[in-house]
Formats: C-alpha cells, structure tokens, sequence
C-alpha cells in the first residue's frame, strides 16, 4: 500500500477497479466445476473456492469491520476459515487442510462475496469512505490480482495430477516458429535507481523505498531461454551432473527425482507439456517453464552463465516501453515465443517470471506498512528468491518494472522460468 493515503485513488476510480477486478475473479473460476474448486493439490496451493473467500474476506475484514460504521461479518466463522497469515487478526484454519474445507459450500461463498461487494459499491458511489479505507481498498484490488493468479496455477497443479489430462479451457496456440537467436544488451553499469516512487501510482511496500545500487558492467540476454534450449540440458544429462547443481538444489533433486521441467511428460520419444488446455506437444520457441530456481542456476551454469541480479533486470525493464500484451490473455493462458525486432531485452513482462540471483530482502531504509496490512510482505523476507516480469496468467495493468515477486528456491508450480546474464 502506499505510504501516503493522501495519495488513495477517488472512490470513481476504486469503483470501476472493484467491479473489474471481482468480475475478472469469478470470470477465471467458471471454467472449474464445484469440484474442481473445492479440492488442494498440495499444501503451496489452495482450491479456488479458497481465494474466493479469501479475497472477500480481504475487503470485509480490512475495510467493512473496520471503516464502515454499522458493518457485520457475513458468518462470523468465516474469520478463522479465510484468514490466511495475519497472526494479528487472530487464529487461522491450517494451509495445507484448506481443501478439507466442504462447509461452507461454494453457493454460500459466492453469496458473501455479492454481499460484501454490494457493500463496498453502496460506500464508494456515495464516496463514504475515508482517504485511509480507500488506500486499503485499492491494496485489495492488487491483492486480488495475486489471487487471480494463483487461482490459475493451482488449478493447473491440481488438473495435471488428473490421470485424465483435463484442460481447464481450449486455448490458442501461436504458429510453429523458430525464435530469434539469443543475443547479448550490454549494460555500462554505475549507480543506478530502482524501486518504486513514493508517490504516483500504486506499489506494495516491498518496492520502495526508490534507492540507487552499484552494479557493475553487465550483459543481459535478449530472451528467456526456450524450451528447445532447456531440452539440451535435460538430453546433456543436466539434472544427473552434481557440479551444477547447488548443494540443496541437488539434494531436492534427487529427493523428489526430477529430470525435466514440471509439467514435461515423454510420450514414446516426444516430449509433451500440460498445458491449461490440456496435454500438447512441447512448442520448443516458446519460453521453458515451470523451473525451479535450482533448475534455473543449474542451468545457467551448464550454459556458462549466470541469473541476473534484481537490480541488473530492472536497469533494463525501466527504460523498456511498457508492453502488456504477454500477459494474462484469456484465450491463450501460455508463454509465447519470442518476436523477431526488439531493440532491447524482449519479452521482460510476461510470457514467464524471471528468477534472479538476488535473495528477497528488504531495501535499505524499508518500513512496513502500518496496521493489520504490516504483515503482507515483511515478515517473508526470508530464505526465498526474487521473480521478475509477470508471466502468462499475471493480470493486465498489474505488472511493473519495480514488482518483486518472491517464492522459495524449490518453488516450480507457477509460470517461472529464466533469462541469463553475463558480467562484462
């Protein structure tokens, strides 16, 4: 959230960004039957009748019991069901046993969820809600986004443990094409500023404060890596070389038996990717997904390369033009292949999140934000590494150059993949 609610949007702007943003949710979770919403493929994921409580009981809990006079809970039950991590809002029912959760059943969810927005549009179009109501209102629009999200990769965790292969929904598949070779971006290095401003326009507090690093000359590749170049690594024996894989890199390996990318299936001699279309031939142009950031640095090594630091990315993704179009597209929902004629580093928002080398930490001089919100992104700076970029199923307009997006090194369930970099 902002550190300035003076900064909070108009009641106008929030109203339009509500009934988009929570129409956009519903919208992604129709394709899934109430079954498929109700169940958890792992203890990292959640069911998507799960995020659509969450998210509804985000907006209840933060900004109708505490800045809407008059205002009750839905089913005051629903508080320790729905909280996710907020240890100061009192007790949470256990993550890994959310998809335990038949009672209450989706009809009742989608209930509260009309409830809770008609509350929200009755207090934003009678501008009824104050500067600090409205900040939150708006950190709960992007909040949601991170929800959408993730409703779309743990629906595809859960649909590809299905012996049937089911797709979520038909999708369209760009032509058969070759990418353009990787090629190198020379940075001069220097000072340089990243983070978030201030003020003008919306930034989670783990973007700022805006503060200037020293990185030294650098290259950054032209694209993330393709399938085709991830599949040399597979058929090099990559994932069977111990001396390129870090030391607890190795041992998940050979703990968990990995040998290729999640979601890569051999059938006979072809290789196959699940797709949220369903089962399809691998696209060997198309960004290789579903890494680890073990399977990035590994192969990074093998490459004789390195991951960019943080830092190193957003040099190039500030002076870039902003470019949405690779991200969230109902009628595609997968990372595309790489266009021939960009004149910097393409496809830096979009298509698949970039892992780099840098630790998720907080910038020099970081505050959290006040109240219950303190807890979003703070107390997580810890033992996990940073993403770049968006990916596939990231909404539109919620990309930015300054985002950090954060998972565990092990992590390879959402869209994550990889660009290399080199020092100069």
């Amino acid at each position: 959230m902002r550190k300035h609610v003076e900064d909070a949007p108009a009641a106008a702007a929030l109203l339009e960004g509500l009934r988009a943003t929570r129409g956009l949710t519903e919208a992604l979770a129709r394709p899934l039957s109430a079954e498929d919403q109700q169940a958890q493929s792992m203890p990292d994921a959640s069911p998507t009748k799960w995020h659509l409580a969450h998210t509804t009981w985000f907006f209840e809990r933060l900004v109708l019991l505490d800045h809407a006079p008059g205002a009750a809970p839905f089913d005051p039950r629903y508080d320790v069901l729905f909280n996710s991590y907020y240890e100061g809002l009192g007790p949470r029912h256990p993550r890994p046993q959310r998809g335990l959760l038949t009672r209450p059943p989706l009809a009742d969810v989608l209930r509260w969820r009309a409830h809770v927005d008609a509350a929200l549009v009755d207090l934003l179009a009678r501008d009824a809600l104050s500067p600090r109501a409205r900040a939150l209102v708006e950190l709960g629009l992007h909040h949601e986004q991170q929800h959408q999200e993730l409703l779309l990769t743990d629906a595809k965790d859960l649909l590809s443990r299905s012996p049937l292969a089911p797709a979520y929904a038909p999708a369209l598949r760009d032509a058969p094409t070759d990418p353009p070779p990787l090629a190198w971006h020379d940075h001069a290095g220097g000072v340089v500023e990243v983070g978030a401003a201030a003020r003008g326009g919306f930034s989670f507090d783990n973007e700022r404060p805006r503060h200037g690093v020293l990185l030294r000359p650098f290259r950054l590749a032209s694209r993330p890596v393709t399938n085709a170049e991830f599949l040399a690594f597979v058929d090099d024996g990559g994932y069977a070389r111990p001396a390129l894989w870090l030391s607890d890199g190795w041992a998940v390996v050979q703990e968990r038996g990995w040998r290729a990318p999640l979601h890569w299936r051999r059938d006979g001699g072809a290789w196959q990717e699940f797709t949220l279309a369903g089962l399809e031939p691998l696209q060997p142009a198309a960004p290789v997904t579903h890494v680890s950031y073990y399977e990035a640095d590994a192969y990074a090594r093998w490459a004789g390369r390195r991951l960019p630091l943080e830092a190193e990315w957003e040099a190039f993704a500030a002076r870039a033009p902003h470019d949405d179009s690779r991200l969230l597209d109902l009628d595609r929902l997968h990372p595309r292949p790489c266009l021939p004629g960009a004149d910097g580093p393409a496809q830096l928002v979009g298509d698949v999140w970039e892992w780099t080398a840098s630790p998720y930490s907080p910038y020099p001089g970081f505050r959290a934000a006040e109240g219950a919100v303190a807890e979003y992104n703070g107390k997580f700076m810890v033992n996990q590494l940073v993403l770049r970029g968006g990916s596939c199923v990231t909404p539109r307009g919620h990309a930015r150059a300054s985002y950090r997006n954060f998972f565990p090194p092990d992590a390879r369930w959402q869209f994550s993949g990889v660009r290399l970099a080199e020092d100069a």
